[in-house]
């Protein structure tokens, strides 16, 4: 058993006790039984643990043991980062990258691959939005694919070009992709203050999710676990999982029929489940959005990203009550392409939030990792301040306040937009601060962490 003491809320004090995973009192002062430990945070803050909403969890694993390209400025860096990789690349692996965009040498293809780099090591790189790998002529052979062939001899993959569209779950199953240690990940995010995931992997088969579930139970992954799957999805069978929403992909060039999307989103709820919908742009959102109201929306139907959300579009989610998961870190991380690329007048429609708040749509956030950095308290930041890593502030309109920030990460895992609270009778995930309320807006970016502790039981303590 357990006792905290913290500030539970803005001047106010009070000690929390913990059994069998389970917050049983919160009171002002409570006297410690035999056998309790106390966790004195000295006037720190204490909150619920956060919970990213959208994350992928395998990859993020595995871009762990990858090459990150953040902060590759050009060709030649890249080249030096590919002939390193290869030099200090284990007999028998891949060279794995990630993070790859255009501004660092153009369109990517098989042909420069094998041009920069040795021609017998497989190497896969993928775009930083995830949508694509490009593999070398090493990396097409040691997957069973013609790179002579003029046409697919494996679905997805166009052998002239080394692209792979949409095929993480191809990477992993298919090409024997090296082995991923999962339980990085529970120490980092608990390090963090992070008691809870929702994976959100694309194009998951009807096992993904009782397959991570036990995989991360297995590599001793504590957080709650709530993971996104298509429809008929097996549930995962172990200790604080369940299954999430049906996860759905657009993509602007290869749209499904609106008939089927509807389809999908009945047959989602009549599984008892929301949909989750990946959009990323104005004409995504709008296909959505229509889908959602032909099929008739439910309470935790969610929209992915909302990268792009036009202003005449708000009432429209109001409308339907859906939830938008959003990720402020974007602004952050790629802001200065944003400034760059989008023309100023669509910059107020980027990862949108205040004005979200104001229309009564629900918000929450998740960091999009490995796609995004695993860090919720710069995500935080980034939704306070909006400043790009040049320092250039991105839609100043869309800021709001630390309270707000912080409670994009605060969220019930089925219902991102209703936060949860530390009372009796709640489970015992808590992220005990560094730092009294007063001063956290100021340590957001020093991830302001003491202690986390899950299930009731501490998994991370600093010091």
């Amino acid at each position: 058993m357990l006792i905290v003491r913290a500030g539970v809320a803005p001047g106010r004090q009070a000690d929390l006790r913990i059994e069998g995973g389970t917050v049983t009192a919160v009171a002002p002062s409570l006297a410690p039984r035999a056998g309790d430990d106390v966790l004195d945070a000295a006037g720190a803050a204490v909150v619920p643990g956060l919970h990213d909403h959208h994350v992928h969890l395998r990859a993020l694993a595995a871009a762990e043991a990858s090459v990150d390209l953040h902060g590759v400025g050009d060709a030649d860096d890249l080249v030096a980062r590919l002939r390193d990789a290869q030099h200090r690349r284990r007999p028998g692996t891949w060279v794995r990258v990630v993070g790859y965009h255009e501004a660092i040498a153009g369109p990517l293809d098989r042909t420069w691959l094998d041009a920069v780099t040795v021609t017998d090591t497989p190497i896969r790189v993928q775009h930083r939005s995830g949508a694509v790998w490009v593999l070398n002529s090493a990396g097409l052979a040691a997957a069973g694919v013609d790179s002579t062939a003029s046409s697919d001899t494996v679905p997805g993959v166009d052998p002239v070009t080394g692209w792979v569209w949409r095929g993480d779950e191809a990477v992993r199953h298919r090409w024997a992709a090296d082995a991923v240690d999962l339980a990085p990940v529970g120490a980092a995010g608990a390090a963090l203050g992070v008691t809870g995931f929702t994976d959100a992997t694309p194009g998951a088969g009807p096992d993904h999710a009782l397959e991570l579930g036990r995989d991360l139970r297995a590599a001793g992954v504590p957080q709650t676990l709530h993971l996104m799957g298509p429809v008929g999805a097996a549930a995962p069978d172990v200790p604080r999982a369940r299954l999430g929403p049906v996860k759905v992909l657009l993509d602007d060039d290869d749209l499904p029929p609106f008939d089927t999307l509807a389809a999908t989103v009945r047959a989602a709820h009549e599984e008892g489940r929301p949909v989750a919908v990946h959009c990323v742009t104005d004409v995504q959102l709008v296909f959505a959005l229509a889908a959602l109201d032909a099929a008739g929306a439910v309470p935790g139907d969610r929209i992915e990203h909302g990268a792009v959300i036009p202003h005449d579009l708000l009432p429209d989610l109001a409308d339907l009550r859906v939830t938008v998961v959003t990720q402020p870190n974007f602004v952050a991380e790629r802001g200065d392409d944003y400034r760059r690329d989008v023309p100023p007048e669509d910059h107020e429609a980027l990862y949108r939030l205040a004005s979200l708040d104001r229309a009564g749509v629900g918000v929450a956030a998740g960091t999009d990792a490995p796609f995004g950095r695993p860090d919720p308290w710069a995500a935080m930041a980034a939704a306070v301040d909006r400043r790009t890593a040049s320092g250039e502030r991105l839609g100043a309109d869309e800021t709001v306040d630390v309270a707000r920030a912080l409670a994009l990460f605060l969220g019930r895992p089925d219902a991102p937009a209703v936060p949860r609270i530390l009372l009796p009778g709640t489970p015992a995930d808590i992220a005990v601060l560094a730092v009294p309320w007063p001063a956290l807006g100021a340590a957001l970016r020093d991830r302001p962490v003491r202690a986390t502790i899950i299930a009731g039981e501490v998994v991370h303590l600093a010091g």
